[in-house]
């Protein structure tokens, strides 16, 4: 018998011995990439179908970001915003036209992001709406997902995310989420803004019934406040638009961008808004020293590019209808239920088979990488460069996952 060791578990056990165990990985590391693939320590390929959550839109290693990111490598990476760099401006001035906005307000990651937007709806609503000082509040839907920050934690209904960080931020009310009856009768004269995603991503691609963010976007006209669509996730194509709000026809007051902002390379995130919301703002108010940096800058500025094409959002709309069709096929096959959006699922397993994470591991087994949450459910967001050929070699493991079938190896 062998006794030799895989390079995998000598790389799982130093990360578990030196890395705090905020995460339960599966047992896969990860040392090269490209396009949709994946390819570990041991050299096996895997199909990744979870993209970084979504940070990956564009798949690993995308010519043209990795063009942009050593470009710019060569000249400079970073000024803090104590000075002006080249790279900024350009970015920040197709990044709001893209999103039929005036104004970006940079940062690092998606909670840092979130975080800002909570700030710029306070100090609005304080300075234009004339919120007494100190009384403003932000409604938020309940099982949303938004970051681990403390204040962002505090108003999560995720115990797991919440226990043992309190005392909490005050000034979040949490409504059901899809009941616009619910969230209208949560407004006041002193709630600034009304902040969720337009498909909760975390809680499992869970879709709002149809109208709900129109009626959101109404309510907020309503009562005066603010709409702050936390697109870290849903935005930049994965939904098979541009922003997930897109397909509503709603356009938010807010944009809160991430993780496919920074094309898989590094860390990039935004708050993007009309001129009279990010104008109250002001020098020495908010900061980030790496936020609006030039290597993030010209990164930023490619993935805009490639979205300004139409490109990703069509092959998200015709590779989610797919996806969405042969999913459906499972329902009563091992899977309970399924909700898409673009290229984007959630696939509630049934549970008297399996719960998530057992059918991750057995889909890892077989070459396809993705991850569970809240107990049955799996979710599928592969990159958006990944091919019909590929797609359906993936759900056809899935199936053969579910059902106790055989399922093959790697289709190249």
């Amino acid at each position: 018998m062998s006794t030799t060791v895989s390079r995998t578990a000598e790389h799982l056990a130093l990360a578990e011995a030196v890395t705090a165990h905020n995460y339960s990985p599966l047992p896969v590391v990860v040392t090269a990439a490209e396009g949709a693939w994946v390819t570990d320590v041991d050299g096996r390929r895997y199909l990744d179908c979870l993209a970084g959550y979504s940070a990956l839109n564009f798949g690993h290693r995308h010519p043209a970001l990795v063009a942009a990111a050593r470009d710019q490598l060569d000249r400079v990476t970073l000024t803090s915003r104590a000075f002006g760099n080249d790279r900024l401006g350009p970015f920040a001035r197709d990044l709001a036209a893209l999103a039929g906005m005036d104004l970006v307000l940079p940062m690092n990651t998606g909670a840092e992001a979130v975080e800002t937007a909570v700030k710029v709806a306070r100090r609005w609503g304080y300075r234009v709406k004339g919120v007494p000082d100190g009384r403003a509040r932000i409604v938020v839907a309940a099982g949303g997902f938004h970051g681990r920050t403390t204040t962002i934690v505090g108003f999560s209904t995720d115990p797991v995310a919440r226990d043992g960080f309190g005392p909490f931020t005050p000034g979040f009310d949490v409504v059901p989420y899809g009941d616009a009856a619910a969230l209208r009768a949560a407004l006041t004269p002193e709630t600034v803004a009304v902040l969720l995603e337009p498909v909760q991503g975390e809680a499992g691609v869970v879709v709002p019934p149809p109208g709900y963010l129109a009626a959101v976007r109404a309510a907020c006209d309503e009562a005066g406040a603010l709409f702050v669509a936390d697109e870290v996730q849903s935005g930049l194509g994965r939904t098979g638009a541009t922003f997930a709000c897109d397909l509503e026809g709603v356009t938010p007051d807010v944009y809160v961008l991430g993780k496919a902002l920074g094309g898989g390379i590094l860390p990039v995130s935004a708050v993007v808004a009309r001129r009279d919301v990010l104008g109250v703002v002001t020098p020495g108010s908010h900061g980030s020293t790496f936020g609006g940096n030039p290597l993030a800058a010209a990164v930023g500025h490619a993935v805009v590019r490639l979205l300004e094409t139409g490109e990703y959002q069509a092959r998200a709309r015709e590779l989610g209808a797919r996806l969405s069709a042969r999913l459906s096929e499972l329902v009563g096959s091992g899977v309970t239920a399924v909700r898409t959006r673009g290229l984007w699922a959630g696939v509630d397993v049934d549970p008297a088979l399996m719960n998530g994470a057992e059918a991750c591991r057995r889909l890892a087994a077989c070459g396809v990488l993705t991850k569970d949450t809240h107990g049955s459910t799996i979710r599928l967001a592969p990159p958006l460069v990944v091919t019909e050929e590929e797609l359906d070699w993936a759900v056809d493991r899935l199936a053969a996952v579910v059902t106790g079938q055989t399922a093959g190896s790697s289709p190249r």
